[in-house]
Order: C-alpha cells, then sequence, then structure tokens
C-alpha cells in the first residue's frame, strides 16, 4: 500500500513539471504572439475599437452571470462540493459570487499567479478564480488565524506548483482550502486534511483546464 502511494506521488509530481516545463515553453511563444497583437489591438483602439470592447464585456457579464446557480453538498470527509453551474466567461466588469471564497464562476481573464506564489494583501477574487479553474489550490485564513500555522502552511505552498495563498478576512472560518468546485475548512497547518487536498485537487480531476498556465498572470 505505501510502495504504491509513493509511486502516485511521484507519478503525479513527474507529471506537473511535465506540465511546468510546457507551460514555460508555452509562455515564450506567447510573449511573441503579445508584441504582434498589441500592434493590432492599439490600432484597433485608436478608429473606435474602445467602446465596441465595453459594450461585448457588459452584455457577456450580464448573460454569464445568470448561468451560475447551485449549492454547497457537504462530504462525509469534510469537503463541500459545488453542486450546480459555474460560470468560465471571463469578464471584465464586477462579479459578486455566493461564497466566499468563491469556488467558481465567471472571472476575470488575467489569472492569479499560482507557481506557489504566497500573498500578504487580499486578492481580487475575479483573478483568483481563473487561477482555480487552471487547477490550482487556494489557501486563505483570516485574522483567526494562528501566525505559526500561517507561516507553515506558507512555506508549504511555496514548495508545490499551482498553489497559491492569501489573506481573506471575509471568509468565516480561520483556514481554508478551496478548488474549483471543491472547498473545506481545516483547523491548522497540521491537519492531515491539508495534506489530502492538496493530493487530490492540486491539478485534480475537477480542473476545467489541466495545464494551462499558473505563471505569466496577474502578481501582487
Amino acid at each position: 500500500m505505501g510502495s504504491a502511494k509513493k509511486s502516485s506521488n511521484a507519478e503525479r509530481k513527474a507529471r506537473i513539471e511535465q506540465m511546468r516545463r510546457a507551460e514555460q515553453a508555452r509562455e515564450r511563444r506567447n510573449r511573441i504572439l503579445v508584441i504582434a497583437a498589441s500592434v493590432v489591438v492599439v490600432a484597433g483602439l485608436v478608429v473606435g475599437g474602445v467602446a465596441l470592447v465595453k459594450k461585448g464585456s457588459g452584455d457577456d457579464t450580464a448573460a454569464a452571470d445568470a448561468k451560475t446557480s447551485g449549492h454547497f453538498v457537504a462530504g462525509k470527509d469534510g469537503v463541500n462540493t459545488w453542486k450546480g453551474t459555474l460560470g468560465r466567461t471571463h469578464v471584465t466588469t464586477a462579479v459578486h459570487y455566493p461564497t466566499e471564497p468563491p469556488v467558481g464562476g465567471n472571472h476575470n481573464p488575467v489569472w492569479q499567479n499560482c507557481n506557489g506564489d504566497v500573498y500578504t494583501e487580499a486578492l481580487d477574487n475575479m483573478n483568483a478564480v481563473h487561477s482555480l479553474e487552471h487547477g490550482a489550490v487556494w489557501v486563505t485564513y483570516n485574522s483567526k488565524a494562528k501566525k505559526a500555522d500561517v507561516d507553515a502552511l506558507a512555506a508549504k505552498v511555496k514548495q508545490t506548483p499551482y498553489t497559491l495563498m492569501s489573506p481573506d478576512d471575509k471568509q468565516k472560518d480561520p483556514i481554508m482550502l478551496t478548488a474549483w468546485a471543491h472547498q473545506r475548512t481545516v483547523t491548522g497547518a497540521d491537519d492531515p486534511n491539508v495534506g489530502k487536498f492538496f493530493e487530490e485537487f492540486v491539478q485534480g480531476k475537477q480542473t476545467p483546464e489541466p495545464g494551462a498556465a499558473c505563471t505569466g498572470g496577474k502578481g501582487q
């Protein structure tokens, strides 16, 4: 049993590392494309494209918000799973999520960097939700969390690709773990459910866009 688990962990780490290398290569290609595309975009804006873009963004937001509905179903393992629809439209106007932190829904076109990134300030939910779509696990804590737990969790996140961490004083529990459509509360950094959640949901089966970038997005 132990041997099988070690083999599974090794395969998972190898898969994530392979995704990481592919992501870096993709970013190099994207930088070239962005430079070329920006010239076209600027030209379009000069001739009046701004108004059309703003109008389109607003329409997309109104239509996509209506697609997000459902509720949490509590599992025996302590993980709450969202049952219903989670929008995945890229929008630029504010989205009001039914949970805090959110577990999915319409989000900003730019993801929050989630390559083991630890943030000391609250994030814009719209960017973090995009990271969840890419298969990241988001660790959040409020002012009731113990400093020792925050420090220990930060160390774990820094060692784990496709994770990010930030404070969130709007959440109800001291420490929470979130993945796309999944969320749970943990008692502290030494809670064994932390490792279980990471193992299952970092680039897990719930990921809408497995292997998508977790770098090259928005930093703090």
